[in-house]
């Protein structure tokens, strides 16, 4: 009787703790091959899991006044990033067509990002512009060049096009990174802080793709991305804006914020694990 009445008082906490079960389960089936059939380019499993991610995600950001509201609310978000943080499904067990899908995808949202760097300058002090010039020059071309290896690996998503995937997503980051460590030495308050969003707008969806292609990438591959990242991700933290780049993939999602924030911590620490 006192579990049914704990369920009944605490119904967001039980809630919680029956869907941290099924992720954690959905993550082992997943990891032992059993699919329970297929969903869309995925399967039941995986579909399982990331149903139950998001809504843990929705239950972490739940609002109440008062103050035991907030510290459930706070032992809710503690939980589903534990949850998050384990190899679940959603993050390791989709299809190369599917994470090819969602690569491209994400290119709008990069021709867009990048179209906003090369207007940007005009809005900058004279002495700003031509650093800021100099720091995204090869932004274009990069772009347009991700673009068509995420549209080729979508086509044909075989080993040869994946490896120039690879090369051109770890190239786009690397000039990601080196424009935000030149946008730093900008003096101009009100300048570096309109470069380093325009930069980080085009990281995001750099960031997002990296974090794709790595999905699909041997361990071998990785540790070739790995050994070509001279750049490194710790060197550029400083510089990123964690509120800006969480927003920016919710809205690609359709998700919470937070739980997108609780996704690029998991990305973030995938990334660092393997040496970017």
């Amino acid at each position: 009787m006192n579990s049914i009445s704990n369920i009944w008082n605490h119904p967001k906490t039980s809630a919680a703790g029956l869907l941290i079960a099924i992720v954690t389960v959905a993550g082992v089936l997943s990891q032992q091959g059993i699919t329970l059939g297929t969903a869309g380019t995925g399967t039941v499993v995986t579909l399982i899991g990331a149903l139950s991610s998001a809504l843990l995600g929705l239950l972490a950001r739940d609002p109440s006044n008062s103050a035991g509201g907030a510290s459930s609310t706070v032992k809710l978000g503690a939980w589903a990033l534990i949850a998050l943080l384990l190899p679940l499904p959603f993050m390791s067990g989709c299809s190369e067509t599917a994470v090819a899908q969602d690569i491209v995808n994400w290119t709008p949202a990069l021709e867009s990002a990048v179209a906003t760097v090369d207007s940007a300058a005009a809005l900058l002090a004279p002495a700003d512009a031509p650093i800021f010039a100099a720091a995204t020059v090869g932004f274009d071309a990069a772009s347009k060049l991700l673009v068509a290896q995420a549209k080729a690996y979508l086509a044909n998503p075989s080993a040869s096009v994946l490896a120039q995937l690879q090369a051109a997503v770890v190239a786009f980051q690397q000039q990601v990174n080196a424009s935000l460590l030149s946008a730093a030495k900008i003096a101009n308050p009100a300048s570096q802080q309109h470069v380093l969003n325009a930069i980080n707008a085009v990281g995001t969806v750099v960031a997002a793709i990296f974090a794709l292609v790595q999905q699909v990438s041997s361990k071998a591959a990785v540790a070739r991305m790995a050994a070509q990242s001279t750049v490194k991700l710790a060197t550029v933290r400083p510089y990123m804006d964690e509120n800006k780049i969480a927003a920016m993939v919710a809205a690609h999602y359709g998700e919470p914020v937070q739980l997108a924030r609780v996704q690029l911590a998991q990305a973030e620490l995938s990334a660092a694990q393997a040496g970017f």
